[in-house]
């Protein structure tokens, strides 16, 4: 048993109902006729906050008591956590303070201070957010509601994959950004059981393969914290309790370029229309580069998230 089931992700949609947005689904011939395969793309840019992470946010904030609500909460991410719990906190009526590092795109740093929470920076590179974070909220007397590795984040973000399936049917497989695999862990509980014989494929950066080399591994693995443009996929070990459900439930994780992702950003511009982030292209970077071997007939791919700036946006697609 891995703490988690399809009727936790049920009971997370309930309370997402009317405060999440039931985001849609995008088809496109020509990527279909690239790809040779009929591909449903659910669009978590178009979600609140712009990325699936307000649903696991807000499923884990609504189940706080009163006690909790009033001590308020705190959080660390690099930008997509950090809005969302900013924001779910407001909804609930409770106070946020974030811990995000010195780097994070200014866009996400002022998104998150813009939804009224308390921002604390670090240095990525030499600081252990965890720590930092714990140490955070019990000097405040705060709950800590991680990025990933917490049964109703992860319960909130397999929401994405029960609205896809609902609305589009049986999958043959379901690609999916990794960071800390909260997302895939929620999906993959959610999809293998809605659509049986699905493959699950995890996809992250190359320079971040901590989950490709874990699952080979069949345990934990820590590597560098990765230097990509893919930052919230720039996580140094997979969760603990992600990694538990993912070890089971996902068949391979899949690796692409920089260079790659970028050109997903740039053909989801073009022909989908839509502004993609880094780690929310991660996913259809591996379908366009065929890292899929043996597609089947009808594919998911979850567009994770759209938070990049306009001058960033504009720096990246210049170097394609």
């Amino acid at each position: 048993m891995n703490g988690l089931s399809l009727t936790d992700v049920q009971a997370a949609a309930d309370r997402l109902a009317g405060v999440a947005h039931r985001t849609p689904v995008l088809t496109s011939r020509t990527l279909d006729e690239r790809v040779g395969a009929r591909v449903f793309l659910k669009a978590e840019n178009f979600q609140r906050i712009g990325a699936f992470k307000f649903r696991g946010a807000y499923n884990a904030i609504s189940r706080l008591g009163p006690e909790q609500l009033a001590a308020g909460v705190a959080a660390y991410s690099s930008g997509n956590h950090a809005q969302a719990v900013a924001l779910a906190a407001r909804l609930a009526g409770t106070s946020a303070v974030i811990l995000m590092p010195e780097d994070a795109p200014p866009t996400k740093l002022a998104a998150t201070r813009g939804y009224g929470a308390e921002v604390v920076t670090y240095d990525r590179y030499t600081q252990d957010r965890t720590a930092l974070a714990q140490e955070l909220a019990a000097e405040r007397g705060r709950t800590l509601i991680p990025p990933y590795d917490h049964y109703d984040v992860m319960a909130g973000q397999g929401t994405v994959a029960l609205e896809l399936i609902e609305d589009v049917g049986h999958l043959g497989a379901l690609l999916v950004p990794v960071g800390g695999g909260g997302l895939m862990a929620g999906c993959a509980t959610a999809a293998t059981l809605m659509s049986p014989g699905i493959r699950m494929i995890g996809v992250e950066p190359a320079a971040g393969d901590d989950h490709a080399r874990s699952l080979a591994a069949g345990e934990r693995v820590r590597i560098d914290v990765p230097r990509t443009i893919a930052d919230g996929q720039a996580i140094a070990t997979p969760g603990e309790l992600t990694f538990a459900v993912n070890r089971q439930l996902v068949e391979s994780f899949e690796l692409v370029s920089d260079e790659e992702i970028v050109a997903a950003m740039a053909f989801a511009f073009e022909r989908l229309k839509i502004v993609l982030e880094p780690s929310g292209a991660s996913a259809l970077a591996a379908l366009l580069a065929g890292r899929i071997h043996g597609l089947p007939e009808r594919v998911g791919v979850v567009l994770s998230g759209g938070n990049v700036g306009l001058e960033r946006f504009r720096e990246l697609l210049e170097t394609s």
